[in-house]
């Protein structure tokens, strides 16, 4: 059992006020495999307290102490590479693999892409006779989801670090423990007692008194709609900033000169990978009306190909999803399209067979899906594909843009011309043309409702900084 039941607060582990616990499940058994502390109010006074005592000293830190400092924390995060891969596998149920090559691997890139930013990053500029000054913005308030549990928490860390931020983090109760061996590694790496404050808990205990905290003047969000309009409504009322990374239903635009065979292979990759569970996933795949029939044999094929099944196997690629609650959400969608009238074309509600234990799910595709059903408009957060027909590309378009939601946009084509101008035309915050990676100092964020500000490398660092003009510096 990993049994963790203290708070790091003010550079020590230290006894959660109320001396309540959570159990955290291993979702690949459906088991309690660990025990966390059940955080309330005062423990996130403590710890926005202390944050609040070194903010104004570690704002004023030289820039080249603080890439120092994310110089060692690159080097303790190296040094605990096992650890944090088999505490994301028991945690989020992530296969081996993956819990490698993209959970741990992320959060690296991003400490070293903030430290790297630090190189170039501009505090100060001159204009004329006066000075633009970009200072820290103070306590910073940071509740990190549960589908990232490095990702997500490396890039608002290492950005906060970066611009001289002290923090507070609640990690999500689901996939705690990644969060707490980041707290070991700043321990490690000598970050200065204060700058960093993990409190453990719920959203309830920790997140509301968190975002009300009058000593708290920014609030990084990761996670669902509702959830951020909750902590954005607490931030107003004494004006805090907010950064809010939400959720997204990402549409998929295959054009008529696409390979039908590869445009499935990466169509099917972006709705299975991380079980479905990434707030960019493309699960509206739209393709022409001419290429239905085949684009569909081509991706069920694919699909048949994906194996479901324990995270600790060779050869898995597809693992559990988080928690019941979140398997039971998937299984409403599937059977709620099939209500609607879309034709399920491969997979469908149930276990895979053989996985009567845990909250494996079925990779799922539906056919014949009209942009106003639910499963098209709703963020399933689940392996579920919807595909969707069009005439043209004026039409394309157009149903890509038609949802509350712009986090993402892929396009696959062959004319260039084409694919940068449907590029330009989709509504969201990252669009990829043909499966193309990115670097991590691209800035990351949505457009609409899924979200507001922008996070990696220098981007990031923006979000945890105030602008400040001093007239007639230089006379």
């Amino acid at each position: 059992m990993r049994n963790h039941t203290q708070q790091y607060i003010n550079g020590e582990w230290v006894e959660s006020a109320s001396g309540e616990t959570i159990d955290v499940i291993n979702p690949a058994t459906g088991e309690a495999f660990g025990k966390i502390a059940k955080g309330n109010a005062e423990d996130v006074d403590k710890a926005v307290e202390a944050a609040h005592s070194v903010y104004l000293e570690f704002r004023h830190t030289p820039v080249e102490e603080r890439r120092e400092m994310l110089d060692r924390i690159v080097e303790e995060y190296e040094n605990r590479k096992e650890d944090l891969i088999e505490a994301i596998t028991d945690e989020l149920g992530s296969p081996l693999e993956m819990s490698e090559k993209t959970h741990y691997q992320a959060g690296l890139n991003h400490f070293t892409a903030a430290r790297d930013a630090l190189d170039t990053f501009k505090f100060e500029e001159q204009r004329g006779d006066h000075l633009v000054v970009k200072e820290a913005i103070g306590v910073s308030g940071l509740i990190t989801p549960w589908n990232f549990p490095t990702n997500q928490t490396a890039l608002k860390l290492a950005a906060a670090f970066a611009a001289g931020s002290p923090v507070v983090m609640k990690p999500s109760e689901e996939t705690p423990f990644a969060a707490l061996i980041l707290a070991e590694i700043f321990e490690a790496a000598g970050v200065p007692k204060g700058v960093f404050n993990l409190v453990n808990g719920d959203g309830e205990g920790v997140g509301n008194p968190l975002s009300e905290h009058p000593k708290v003047r920014m609030m990084s969000f990761t996670g669902s709609g509702p959830t951020g309009s909750k902590i954005m409504e607490k931030a107003s009322r004494d004006f805090k900033k907010v950064s809010l990374e939400l959720g997204g239903k990402s549409p998929l635009i295959i054009l008529e000169d696409a390979d039908v065979e590869e445009a499935a292979k990466i169509a099917v990759k972006k709705v299975v990978h991380n079980t479905g569970q990434v707030c960019t996933a493309g699960t509206r795949t739209l393709v022409p009306e001419s290429m239905k029939e085949a684009f569909l044999e081509a991706a069920k094929k694919e699909m048949e190909q994906v194996k479901v099944g324990d995270p600790r196997k060779e050869g898995t690629a597809v693992g559990p999803l988080v928690s019941r609650k979140q398997f039971d959400t998937v299984q409403s969608y599937i059977e709620k399209g099939t209500e609607e009238g879309a034709t399920l074309s491969h997979g469908g509600a149930g276990q895979p067979d053989g996985l009567d234990k845990g909250f494996f799910v079925r990779p799922t595709i539906f056919s014949d899906v009209k942009n106003d059903m639910v499963i098209a408009q709703e963020e399933i957060f689940g392996p579920v594909m919807s595909v969707i027909t069009y005439r043209n590309l004026d039409e394309a378009i157009e149903i890509a843009n038609d949802t509350k939601y712009g986090l993402a946009g892929y396009v696959f084509g062959e004319d260039m011309d084409t694919l940068k101008d449907v590029a330009r035309r989709i509504e969201a915050g990252t669009v990829e043309i043909n499966g193309a990676g990115g670097r991590k100092d691209l800035p990351f964020g949505g457009y609409k409702q899924s979200g507001i500000g922008r996070e990696w490398g220098d981007y990031g660092i923006e979000e945890f900084l105030e602008v400040k003009a001093i007239k007639g510096y230089f006379k």
